[in-house]
């Protein structure tokens, strides 16, 4: 069994408040600005998701698919980028980083992705370029925030030639993140790409995503229809399996609220720490029994949900809202 490698040190505190994207209820996610809102609302860290251009730089995107985050679809010179792909198991059509230069990219603007919800973050749209990883790496040093890194379909990427961990292993190195220097935790839904990067020497803690159903895409790749559900790593046995391949989980804040529930005494039993995903105060994004009215883009009772949450005892939640973040889970401290 592979030792688990930790970061020096994140902070020593419970739980964890992570700036998902940034601050995206407020201004476009993963755009330098709402990076800096986060930080500025006094997050313990910030979560970018990272993907790979055609030319190999790492950038900060949900996905890699970018016309819900860009302007791309509007810029003429890049109309025969559009183009189709069997994605996840289905087709999708877009405009994907892996098929454009970083220099390319940078020409781009970004712009809100949920604009009928987030309609004052809209406003912003087309304000600022995309970011690299690197641009990120660099202003969390700066200002002394850790990072909780994503990284995004590392089974395809490879099934295209692009060895993700390797990569994130190398702009880690580079930038000075990768011997414990800065608070790092390093997650994905694909537990092989966590191992891959203990095994180049990144030194930071470990977290497994996973989904409330399905399987995860490197296990359906090498085993088929017969891989391991997601679920099967919330058994007692699934849990007893990932005690020292990772340092803990992270999983949708729906399977926290499910009554009856024991996920985060399970995991602690086992020395596991639980991150959930994603505290948001709209209508849209609440579970049903705390909306207020019917319009998705109004904040319904947000602060019971996520006092909900803090009772279970939880180590990192992910907040699209840092200060109302800080509202609830600093007090729970």
């Amino acid at each position: 069994m592979r030792a688990l490698i930790y970061a020096v040190s994140m902070p020593d505190i419970s739980p964890l408040l992570i700036g998902h994207r940034g601050a995206p209820g407020y201004l476009p996610e993963h755009t330098r600005s709402s990076y800096e809102l986060a930080i500025s609302m006094g997050v313990d860290a910030v979560e970018p998701d990272v993907v790979a251009t055609a030319d190999g730089v790492l950038v900060v995107r949900h996905e890699n698919e970018i016309s819900g985050t860009t302007d791309v679809a509007e810029r003429p010179e890049f109309a025969d980028r559009r183009t189709t792909k069997t994605f996840l198991g289905h087709e999708m059509t877009g405009w994907f980083t892996e098929d454009f230069t970083w220099a390319e990219l940078q020409t781009l603007r970004c712009r809100e992705r949920l604009p009928q919800i987030r309609r004052a973050s809209a406003a912003h749209d087309g304000e600022e370029p995309m970011l690299s990883l690197r641009e990120l790496l660099d202003l969390c040093a700066q200002r002394g925030v850790g990072i909780v890194l994503e990284v995004k379909h590392p089974t395809y990427f490879a099934s295209i030639g692009v060895d993700l961990a390797a990569l994130v292993a190398g702009e880690l190195r580079e930038a000075g993140w990768a011997s414990g220097e800065h608070p790092l935790v390093i997650e994905c839904f694909e537990k092989s790409v966590l191992g891959a990067l203990q095994a180049l020497g990144v030194r930071a803690q470990y977290i497994y995503l996973l989904e409330a159903a399905g399987a995860p895409l490197d296990l359906l790749a090498t085993l088929g229809a017969g891989a391991p559900r997601y679920a099967d790593s919330l058994t007692p046995a699934g849990l007893d399996a990932l005690v020292g391949e990772v340092g803990g989980i992270s999983v949708d804040k729906q399977m926290l609220l499910a009554s009856g529930n024991t996920i985060v005494a399970d995991a602690h039993a086992r020395g596991l720490a639980v991150f959930t995903w994603t505290c948001r105060p709209e209508n849209a994004f609440l579970d049903a029994a705390y909306r207020t009215g019917d319009d998705p883009a109004v904040f319904g009772n947000w602060q019971e949900e996520w006092a909900t949450i803090a009772a279970t005892g939880i180590d990192g939640v992910f907040v699209d809202h840092a200060d109302l973040g800080a509202q609830i889970f600093r007090h729970a401290r």
